[in-house]
């Protein structure tokens, strides 16, 4: 049925259930998966004030610094539970792009049948104030998607 999962991830408690549940899937299917997190690009507000291209630079910097530091952390942990379950498990880092955009791009590249994420299932006003990453994904794939809440 499938045999290769897109799971997406951003290390939060919610998105772990996503993994967990994306993991025990493939396992059953001996389908393989590919792990993504994304950092997304570096806040445009944080460019302003007079002394904003002396002090953004910096920040920019410790900006990507910790993204990376964090998404490394995630796809490690994310690794070792496929390690665990016996299922055969790649890890990739986004950077400078939306989560949706790249999930998206993402699954048709490497050829994924499922992907597998996490949402918080906001209706009303919070899902239209906040977004959300998930609707959007539903929205523009062309392949299966498996939301975990």
């Amino acid at each position: 049925m499938y045999k290769h999962l897109l799971i997406a991830t951003d290390g939060s408690e919610l998105a772990d259930k996503g993994v967990a549940h994306g993991l025990k899937l493939a396992r059953g299917l001996g389908a393989s998966v590919t792990f993504v997190t994304v950092s997304e690009s570096f806040p445009i507000f944080a460019w302003g004030g007079a002394m904003a291209g002396y002090t953004a630079g910096d920040e920019l910097v410790a900006y990507k610094e910790e993204a990376g530091k964090y998404a490394n952390e995630v796809l490690a942990k994310c690794k070792a539970s496929a390690e665990a379950a016996g299922v055969a498990a790649e890890i990739i880092h986004v950077e400078d792009k939306r989560p949706a955009e790249a999930i998206l791009e993402l699954s048709q590249a490497l050829g994924c049948d499922l992907i597998v994420m996490a949402s918080h299932g906001r209706r009303g006003l919070g899902k239209l104030l906040l977004g959300s990453q998930t609707a959007e994904v539903l929205s523009y794939t062309e392949i299966p998607v498996l939301v975990v809440r």
